[in-house]
């Protein structure tokens, strides 16, 4: 159960993200440099804690794997485009074609390759990865809090936003739960596969919609925030 515990863990940052947009205005900028900040986490997360051991693991996997995240990502955010979810990570007014249903599935779909992550860190070194925790963490919150003033745009009660998150944060710890049994006995060539599948799609993800949103509301200051959160996870992996 540790593996569902450090998965919910890591997403009860969107039940935080939601009270703060509920209770505060939450300046964009703020929200912007937090998200850079996540942004070089994750970043940091992906070359030292999922590629670097998928490597190590199988070289040719390293390779199939993030192309594979990468495109299923590509291709379910698409998707989800197309049905009104492409403003999900916004602050700022909706437009009238944005979906809620879609911008939900969105965000589960960004959080799902993560939590698996956290499950597999407990395979591959019998501990929780603290730089993935703390990537998954800091770039949830960012994200539910423009959720949240979106869904509110949209009459959206407290009550049901709070409800998404917290039914959000138990599906990110059963997909962790999902990827420590699945993957507990599995062959190291597959435990490599899905490591760099989740690498793609997180690395796909961060391109696509966080880093544009960060420099959005954060401006020019997020590319010192984005290396500092590069920096703080590497030490953070190298000193665990």
């Amino acid at each position: 159960m540790a593996a569902f515990a450090w998965g919910a863990l890591a997403a009860s940052s969107l039940i935080l993200g939601g009270l703060l947009a509920l209770w505060l205005r939450v300046p964009r900028r703020a929200l912007g440099l937090i998200m850079a900040f996540g942004t070089g986490v994750l970043t940091s997360a992906v070359a030292y804690e999922l590629v670097e051991d998928s490597f190590e693991r199988s070289a040719v996997g390293v390779g199939v794997g993030m192309l594979a995240g990468a495109l299923v990502f590509y291709t379910g955010d698409a998707l989800i485009d197309r049905i009104g979810g492409h403003n999900r990570k916004r602050s700022g007014d909706h437009p009238a074609n944005s979906s809620a249903p879609a911008i939900v599935l969105g965000i589960v779909l960004d959080g799902i390759p993560e939590s698996i992550v956290l499950g597999l860190t407990l395979v591959t070194s019998d501990t929780i990865g603290l730089a993935v925790l703390a990537a998954v963490f800091l770039s949830n919150l960012p994200e539910a809090v423009a959720a949240t003033v979106g869904l509110r745009a949209r009459s959206w009660r407290p009550a049901g936003v709070l409800g998404l998150w917290t039914t959000v944060t138990i599906t990110s710890g059963l997909a962790a739960l999902a990827g420590y049994l699945l993957l507990d006995t599995a062959d190291p060539s597959v435990v490599a596969f899905v490591n760099a599948f989740a690498g793609g799609a997180i690395l796909t993800m961060l391109a696509d919609t966080m880093a544009p949103e960060a420099y959005e509301n954060g401006g020019r200051s997020v590319g010192l925030v984005t290396t500092a959160g590069f920096l703080s996870a590497f030490l953070l992996t190298a000193l665990s």
